[in-house]
Formats: C-alpha cells, sequence, structure tokens
C-alpha cells in the first residue's frame, strides 16, 4: 500500500528534473499524478513512464509565465481526477541578470514563473481542499532565497519572496491546508546545465560536507515527506535540500 494511495498530485514543472522525479515517487507512493509543462513530447514520456510501471498519470501543456493557461491545469485536472490533495508549484525560471543590467520584461517573467503562478493555483486549490478537509501545498523555493550571495536579482528576490508567500499561506490557510517549501542547493537539473553543469557549482560543492551534488529523486523524497501524514504537524516551513553548504 503506498502512502498517497487515492491522491491527486498536481506537480508543476514536471516534465524534466526535480518535477519529473517528484512525479515518479508520487506515483510509485499510488498518487494520480497531473504533469505539467511546455514540452508535450517529454510530457508523455514521463506519463508513459509512470503508467508502464503501473502508476496513473495525465498531463495539461502549461506555461507559467501565461496566467490564462493555469485555470487549464486545475480544470482539467477536476475534470479528471475530480479533485485535487496535493499542489507542488515546481516550476521555476532561472533569470541571471544582474540589477543594474536586468530589463522590467525579464524581471516581470521571473516573478510571474517564479511566484506570483504558485499564488494562482493556491488561489484556486484552496477552495477544493478546505471543502475536502485536508490538503497539502508545496513550493520550491532555493537556496538562493535565502542568501543574496548568489546574485541574480530576479531569481534571488522571486525566491525570497516565495519563502515569505509559503509562511502567509500556511498562516491564512490553515487548519486544513498544511503549506511548506523545499529550499534545493544545486540539483543535477537542465536549469544547473543551462549555467555550465556541476563545474559551474564546484565551489557549492567544496562547502558540502557531503561533497557532491544533489539528484531530482532527493527533492521528490523531501516533497513525499510534505505531502504524507508524516508531517501532519509541520506547516510554514522552509527545507534546505542542499547538502549542509551553509551548515
Amino acid at each position: 500500500m503506498g502512502r498517497l494511495d487515492g491522491k491527486v498530485a498536481i506537480i508543476t514543472g514536471a516534465t524534466s528534473g526535480m518535477g519529473r522525479d517528484t512525479a515518479y515517487v508520487f506515483a510509485e507512493e499510488g498518487a494520480k499524478v497531473m504533469i505539467t509543462g511546455r514540452n508535450e513530447a517529454r510530457a508523455k514520456e514521463v506519463v508513459e513512464k509512470i503508467k508502464s510501471s503501473g502508476g496513473e498519470a495525465s498531463y495539461v501543456i502549461a506555461d507559467m509565465a501565461d496566467r490564462q493557461s493555469l485555470d487549464k491545469i486545475i480544470d482539467e485536472t477536476v475534470e479528471k481526477y475530480g479533485t485535487v490533495d496535493i499542489l507542488f508549484n515546481n516550476a521555476g525560471l532561472l533569470s541571471t541578470s544582474s540589477s543594474m543590467d536586468i530589463s522590467l520584461e525579464e524581471w516581470d517573467k521571473a516573478m510571474q514563473v517564479n511566484l506570483t503562478s504558485a499564488l494562482i493555483l493556491s488561489q484556486k486549490v484552496a477552495p477544493i481542499m478546505k471543502k475536502k478537509g485536508k490538503g497539502c501545498i508545496i513550493n520550491t523555493g532555493s537556496i538562493a532565497g535565502t542568501s543574496a550571495r548568489w546574485g541574480a536579482v530576479a531569481y534571488c528576490t522571486s525566491k525570497h519572496a516565495l519563502n515569505g508567500l509559503t509562511k502567509a499561506l500556511a498562516r491564512e490557510l490553515g487548519p486544513e491546508i498544511r503549506v511548506n517549501a523545499i529550499l534545493p542547493g544545486a540539483i543535477v537539473t537542465a536549469m544547473l546545465d543551462s549555467v555550465g553543469g556541476e563545474d559551474a557549482v564546484a565551489g557549492m560543492k567544496e562547502m558540502s560536507p557531503l561533497k557532491r551534488v544533489g539528484q531530482g529523486r532527493e527533492i521528490g523524497t523531501a516533497a513525499l515527506f510534505f505531502a504524507t501524514d508524516d508531517s501532519s504537524f509541520v506547516t510554514g516551513q522552509l527545507l534546505r535540500v542542499d547538502g549542509g553548504v551553509d551548515c
């Protein structure tokens, strides 16, 4: 018997990296998983892999930068599965421009993808979860949301703000809904590859007592903890999954 048997989970940004690996973890534990992302070929691949392993999954193509498409995520999930038990706001956009160079267009897009989409989707699932009397929202933050030394002004600012959103939602949506955030460090993902892969985070590897970068599945198992009753007395918390770089 899986720890998420009978649960319906939405995972944004689930066609690659941490979201994809979390989808596999959730499906293995019995959840019906709604995969969201922009790439239909990758979405189909994730769904097919879950189904081939005996799990249940569907996908909806949606761009977190397009507010109109956010309605589609919730509507198609409820149409397909009848409810929502878990929302994992995982989709993210890496903006690397400095404060003096960033355009307002780049700033606004980073805020929409990394922050505002999490608010909007939370607003949409909260009434469903409240009516059921139980629900779980998980946000993907970053260790860039705890220190500005990581640079990249829009990314850093949006992740700091997401920490505040997590705590505010936890305060407002309880007691029925628990809201927590995972703060990954350097994890093997396409986003990491886009900035040079493991070589780009050699300093973080050296700072870590574990002397390595993380794997997407290690984020998935952290999300599983938040999604189950193992964390039934945990809300409003920011869990660093970073190899102890600041311990």
